[in-house]
């Protein structure tokens, strides 16, 4: 798990860590069940205080996207594959926006734009 931390943000570093976390498990690269470092190990890998890591999980948890077993670890939530699939369907929908205003600036019809979409949906992986 790759976590970059950027001072030249004006976002604190444990909203970092949660909207990185969060990027991850809802691209799939965070699995349900994973477990992920302990605060600890997270914190010295990113040289940050412990009390930021924690913060991060705490909110992580609060959101659903994590959980916590006692002595046995933090691991990504099995029960949030519903808001997973409805907030990748709102960042789908929220792209396709973008898509429609740049087709209109550009005079791309929707015959057009949906032919285009349609072979780029049935091509193979």
């Amino acid at each position: 798990m790759e976590i970059i931390i950027s001072s030249s943000v004006d976002k604190p570093i444990y909203e970092q860590i949660v909207s990185q976390i969060k990027e991850l498990i809802m691209k799939g690269e965070l699995k349900s069940g994973e477990a992920l470092p302990s605060m600890r190990k997270l914190a010295k890998s990113l040289h940050v205080s412990v009390i930021t890591t924690q913060k991060a999980y705490e909110v992580l948890l609060a959101d659903g996207f994590i959980e916590t077993i006692p002595a046995k670890g933090t691991f990504v939530s099995n029960s949030n594959k519903d808001f997973i699939a409805e907030e990748n369907r709102r960042r789908i929908e929220d792209m396709m926006g973008d898509l429609v205003v740049l087709a209109k600036e550009n005079g791309i019809s929707l015959a057009e734009l949906l032919k285009t979409m349609e072979l780029l949906y049935s091509e193979e992986d």
